[in-house]
């Protein structure tokens, strides 16, 4: 008989987010905005992803449940609601130094929109160029590393 777990990923992102916090930083979320269900402002995507602040002094009714991370932010002085289903996150970060933690993608990365003429839609900088940044990302295993 297999048993299986829930996912950890909202576990240790309340978990950062409060040691984050502890430590006076700025908690950041970063999320893959093509991913189905997520709802953020559009004009604040870049590259198929968003990077959220999520600190208590940014937004407003935060809730980080098992299933999404949901509340309320200001984007150019107008209150919006944000949804981020938890597959969705791609890390937890403070602002100030980086430290935090990034998370393997749980399903593929969907397909982001059609481009618009002339304009580049790959996910991120270091993918772009040449074909061997892809072969070695795709053959290097995840790492941890300690934080102190």
């Amino acid at each position: 008989m297999t048993m299986t777990m829930t996912s950890h990923r909202p576990y240790m992102i309340r978990a950062l987010h409060e040691w984050i916090l502890d430590n006076n930083f700025t908690p950041y979320i970063l999320v893959n905005a093509f991913t189905e269900g997520v709802e953020v402002p559009q004009d604040y995507v870049k590259d198929g992803q968003i990077v959220l602040n999520i600190s208590p002094q940014a937004i407003k009714t935060l809730n980080i449940n098992n299933s999404a991370i949901e509340f309320e932010g200001r984007f150019g002085g107008i209150p919006t609601n944000v949804y981020a289903p938890m597959h969705a996150v791609m890390s937890i970060y403070a602002r100030e130094n980086g430290q935090g933690m990034m998370f393997e993608t749980d399903d593929p990365m969907p397909e982001p929109p059609a481009p618009v003429s002339g304009v580049d839609s790959s996910f991120s900088g270091s993918e772009k160029g040449d074909g061997e940044n892809k072969k070695a990302s795709k053959k290097s295993k995840p790492s941890l590393r300690v934080v102190k």
